[in-house]
């Protein structure tokens, strides 16, 4: 049996029994195995790390273990300059869009609603999901851990609240997303961007008393689904401005 000595800081911690949290431990394994293998077979899906230090110097997720290494473990540090030090998780993308699992419907409309691409299907399984996100660079958003474990996926971001509106705040924060919003822009239901429509064109599709009260429609330019600012795009606008104020459990 081959022995290290291995720490997770920070939320990383979320993922690995209580016993070991906080704290080195002791780990075995047999024979020689990569960093990235032992830190998944210790809970932590490797979307979630983004350096790894093995006595004290970078390491890449590849780099084998041999025995009586020390191993430290860090997510994404926002406001720690790492210098030179090179880091595991990819590039950032230069657009953000995701894939979301099917436990997470409510969050693919909320992001929707700000104006992110989003795809969710409820009728996808893991491995579907796992390869739109490795096809189309996709941001995968879960409550799975084994999911973000697949090997094919590179972007992806475990989801830990059950509310909703914290989910959102998860991953606005997460990925810096604030300054990007941009309301009302895409389709709720298909994802499909929405563009400005004629009143007259479309009046024939209207609800009773709707043309009568407003004059500013949208459409989506893929399912044709109609919308206009009524009493649901105000307790919108109320979300949207609370979200930053919400605490992320």
């Amino acid at each position: 049996m081959s022995r290290i000595k291995i720490r997770f800081y920070a939320q990383l911690n979320d993922f690995i029994t209580p016993e070991r949290q906080g704290k080195t431990f002791d780990h075995s394994f047999n024979g020689s195995a990569s960093v990235k293998d032992v830190i998944e077979s210790l809970g932590v899906p490797h979307t979630e790390v983004d350096l790894i230090l093995i006595d004290g110097n970078s390491a890449p997720f590849s780099d084998l273990l041999e025995g009586g290494e020390s191993v430290a473990v860090y997510p994404a540090f926002k406001n720690l300059d790492l210098g030179d030090t090179s880091k595991v998780r990819p590039m950032p993308l230069s657009e953000y869009r995701f894939v979301l699992d099917s436990h997470l419907g409510k969050l693919a409309a909320y992001l929707r609603m700000l104006g992110f691409d989003a795809i969710y299907r409820n009728m996808f399984d893991d491995a579907d999901i796992a390869a739109i996100s490795a096809r189309d660079k996709r941001i995968l958003l879960t409550c799975d851990h084994g999911l973000l474990k697949r090997k094919e996926v590179v972007y992806g971001c475990f989801i830990r609240s059950k509310l909703p509106a914290l989910q959102l705040k998860e991953v606005l924060t997460r990925f810096d997303l604030f300054s990007k919003i941009r309301p009302f822009t895409r389709c709720m239901k298909c994802n499909g961007i929405l563009e400005p429509v004629d009143k007259e064109s479309i009046i024939s599709r209207l609800p009773a008393k709707v043309d009568e009260f407003y004059d500013e429609f949208s459409k989506c330019r893929d399912c044709g689904q109609l919308y206009w600012p009524g009493t649901h795009y105000e307790r919108m606008k109320e979300l949207i401005s609370n979200v930053a104020h919400m605490d992320i459990l």
